[in-house]
This record gives structure tokens, C-alpha cells and sequence, in this order.
């Protein structure tokens, strides 16, 4: 059932504190950790509690849940201090856009150019 645990799911691992994680924020609904293969100074993830496989479908079943994802990309962003030089929010979809892990994140990228568009 969406929104429900995933046994074989690593991000619900982390939210349920069974694999470890840098976590840099915690919400009632959200968790954001570092990434543990950075492609820029910040990279930090943001994930729901709940589990989606993707963007759409989060966003199609809870669309307050974005909000509170984006919500927090914002709060990492500043708390790294990249909010005012310049951040990038991405959120894969799929495996042919580079999706390996299918419970819905966003990744926050900053403190370094950013080129568009992205390789």
C-alpha cells in the first residue's frame, strides 16, 4: 500500500533508524541526511516518512507531503549556507533518469557552479 513501509526499501531502513545516516534535519513527515556520494559540497537528501516510489505519485496521493519536502530543501539550503549563492532541487524519476533508490527523494545540490544543463 503506498505511504506504507517497505521491507526492501533502504530509505525506509534509515527512516526507522536500522541503517545509519548523517541526518542534518527532521520533521514530523520528512528526513534529510547527507549523501553518502556527493556530487557537490552540499548534497543532501530529503525524503518523506512515508513511502512513495517517485515524484508523481507522492504528489498525486499527498500533495501537502511535497510541500513539506520542498519546504525542508529550502530549510538545508540554508542551513548549509547555499541559500543565497545558489541551489539546485532534483528530483529522478525512474531508472533511465539515474533513479536508484524507489522511495520518492529530492536531492539538494549546492556550493559549487551548477552548470544547466546537467549532464
Amino acid at each position: 500500500m503506498a505511504g506504507e513501509p517497505q521491507a526492501d526499501c533502504l530509505f525506509c531502513k534509515i527512516t526507522a533508524g536500522e541503517v545509519p545516516a548523517t541526518v542534518v534535519r527532521e520533521t514530523a513527515t520528512t528526513i534529510a541526511f547527507r549523501d553518502i556520494n556527493p556530487q557537490a559540497p552540499t548534497h543532501v537528501l530529503v525524503i518523506p516518512k512515508a513511502h512513495y516510489p517517485d515524484a508523481g505519485s507522492l504528489a498525486a496521493a499527498d500533495p501537502q507531503l511535497v510541500a513539506d519536502m520542498l519546504r525542508e530543501t529550502a530549510e538545508v539550503a540554508a542551513e548549509d549556507k547555499v541559500d543565497a549563492t545558489g541551489y539546485r532541487v532534483v528530483f529522478n524519476t525512474g531508472a533511465g533518469a539515474g533513479q536508484t533508490v524507489f522511495h520518492v527523494h529530492a536531492h539538494v545540490l549546492g556550493g559549487r557552479g551548477l552548470n544547466w544543463p546537467p549532464g
